[in-house]
C-alpha cells in the first residue's frame, strides 16, 4: 500500500427544459432553471485499491440504473463496481432516473456525465490527510410527522395547526465535517446533514440547499471545494409547524400545504454550511489508511396489500389519473397520502414477495460512508453513527438505488404518509441498520 490520495471533479449535469420534475404526485415540468445541478465526486486510493463517491443534484436513481450507471464507471475508470458509491441529494426540482419515471435521451447524458466526473476525479488524485469535526445545525430540520387530536398520523399537517397534539420523532442536528487537505491541490471538504431538500416548489430546476452549502463553504473559504452527502432524511423536512414570527419570510403556501421558497433554500444551506465553519478550524487528525468497498444484498418482504383492500385502492388511483382528486375526499397532504397508499396497493397486489435491497459502504482509514438505497427514517442514521466502529461514520441516503421509504417498525403502527406509501414490510429499517453494521464491521 501506498500514500493515500484523494482527488475531486465536478460536472454539469442540468437537463434541458420540458423534462419531466420529480417529487409528488401532480405532473411537472421544467420551464427554467434557478441553478444548475451538479455531480460532485470524490476520489480515494491507497495505490491498489481506488473508489469513487458521487453526490448528485437528483431526486433518485432507481436501483436497476444505478448498477447500470456503475458498471460504465467501472469500464471507464478500471475500478470495481462495488467501488462506485453514487449518492443522490434528493432535490425535488429536478429530474428523477427512478423505476417509473426518467427521460432516456437524458438518462444516457447522466450516465455519460457521472463516468467523466469519475474519471476526472481519479486524474486528480493528491496526497493527502484526514481530520474531522462535528457541530449543529438547529432549526433546519423539522420533524414531519405529527399525531393529530382525532387519532390520526399526518404529514406535514400545516403551519401552526391547532389540531396538532405532537411531533413523532426527533431530528439528528449534527452537521460532520470531513477535511481532505492535499499537497499540490485544492483542499476538499465533505459535509453530512440529514433533511429533504424539498424547499423550493414550482417548475424551475434547482438543486436546493444543497447547492447553497457547497456554494457557502467554498465563498468562505476560497480555494477549498466541498461536496454535500444527505443523510438519512426520510421522516424530516423543512417545515416549521410551530413557525414564530419571521420563521416564514421569503416563502409562499404551496398546494400541499407546505410553505416553500427559493430564499429559504439559500437560508438552509448558509445555515448548515455556517455550523460547518464553526468548527473548521478545530478539527481532529484521522488515520488515512487503507481503501476498502463492499457490497451486501438483503431481502425485504412486500408490503402487500390484503385483497379485499385493492377495490378502493383501484377507484383512488383511476380519480386521480382522470384529474378527479376533489371526488377522493382528502385535501393537501392526506390527499398525497390516500393516493401513495392506493398506489402501493395496486402495484403490489400480484407480488413481489419480497425486495433485494444493495447496501454499499466504501472506507478510508477511520472513515466509512454507509450508503442506503432509499429514504432511511433519521434512527437508521442514528442506529448506524452510534454502533459503527469507524470514528467518523456518514450515512447517506439515495445511494446506488432509489427503493422507497423505510420507516422504523413503530411507524408502522402508528401511520403516516411514508408508513402507508412503502413497498416494504414492517420490520425493513431494522434490518438495514442490521446489515449495514454488519457490512461496516467487515470493513473495518
Amino acid at each position: 500500500m501506498s500514500e493515500f490520495k484523494a482527488g475531486f471533479a465536478r460536472v454539469d449535469i442540468t437537463p434541458p427544459l420540458g423534462i419531466g420534475i420529480a417529487g409528488y404526485f401532480v405532473k411537472r415540468n421544467a420551464e427554467g432553471v434557478l441553478d444548475n445541478l451538479e455531480a460532485n465526486c470524490l476520489a480515494v486510493s491507497d495505490g491498489e485499491h481506488t473508489a469513487i463517491l458521487i453526490s448528485a443534484d437528483l431526486i433518485s436513481i432507481g436501483q436497476v440504473q444505478a448498477d447500470i450507471y456503475r458498471e460504465q464507471i467501472s469500464a471507464a475508470c478500471g475500478i470495481p463496481v462495488a467501488a462506485c458509491y453514487i449518492a443522490c441529494t434528493h432535490t425535488h426540482t429536478g429530474p428523477g432516473v427512478a423505476r417509473d419515471i426518467g427521460d432516456k435521451t437524458y438518462d444516457a447524458f447522466l450516465g455519460t456525465r457521472l463516468a467523466d466526473v469519475a474519471k476526472f476525479a481519479i486524474d486528480d488524485l493528491k496526497p493527502a490527510k484526514l481530520s474531522f469535526a462535528r457541530s449543529e445545525a438547529p432549526k433546519v430540520a423539522f420533524v414531519r410527522r405529527y399525531r393529530m387530536k382525532d387519532g390520526k398520523i399526518r404529514t406535514n399537517p400545516g403551519v401552526n395547526n391547532p389540531d396538532i397534539v405532537e411531533p413523532i420523532g426527533t431530528t439528528d442536528d449534527t452537521v460532520q465535517l470531513l477535511r481532505i487537505k492535499r499537497c499540490g491541490g485544492p483542499e476538499i471538504d465533505i459535509v453530512n446533514f440529514q433533511t429533504h431538500p424539498d424547499v423550493i416548489g414550482g417548475n424551475l430546476i434547482s438543486a436546493d440547499w444543497p447547492r447553497f452549502v457547497r456554494e457557502t463553504m467554498e465563498n468562505a473559504l476560497p480555494g477549498i471545494k466541498c461536496i454535500y452527502f444527505n443523510g438519512t432524511q426520510g421522516d424530516t423536512n423543512h417545515v416549521n409547524t410551530f413557525a414564530k414570527e419571521g420563521d416564514l419570510n421569503d416563502m409562499f403556501h404551496d398546494f400541499d400545504d407546505v410553505h416553500r421558497g427559493y430564499e429559504h433554500s439559500k437560508h438552509m444551506g448558509r445555515t448548515v454550511a455556517a455550523a460547518a465553519l464553526t468548527v473548521w478550524a478545530k478539527t481532529v487528525d484521522l488515520e488515512a489508511g487503507e481503501v476498502k468497498f463492499a457490497q451486501k444484498n438483503i431481502d425485504i418482504p412486500s408490503n402487500r396489500p390484503r385483497p379485499e383492500q385493492v377495490p378502493e385502492a383501484e377507484r383512488i388511483v383511476a380519480l386521480h389519473e382522470a384529474g378527479r382528486d376533489d371526488e377522493i375526499g382528502f385535501t393537501g397532504m392526506e390527499l398525497t397520502t390516500v393516493v401513495a397508499e392506493a398506489g402501493r396497493m395496486k402495484r403490489l397486489q400480484n407480488g413481489p414477495d419480497s425486495f433485494e435491497l444493495h447496501l454499499t459502504a466504501v472506507a478510508f482509514g477511520d472513515v466509512v460512508f454507509s450508503g442506503i438505497p432509499g429514504e432511511p427514517f433519521t434512527d437508521i442514521g442514528r442506529g448506524i453513527k452510534s454502533q459503527s466502529p469507524f470514528k467518523l461514520t456518514i450515512p447517506c441516503c439515495l445511494v446506488n438505488g432509489s427503493e422507497g421509504y423505510y420507516p422504523m417498525m413503530d411507524n408502522y403502527n402508528e401511520g403516516g404518509y411514508e408508513a402507508r406509501s412503502s413497498r416494504f414490510a414492517p420490520g425493513v429499517a431494522e434490518r438495514i441498520i442490521e446489515g449495514s453494521l454488519a457490512l461496516i464491521n467487515e470493513l473495518k
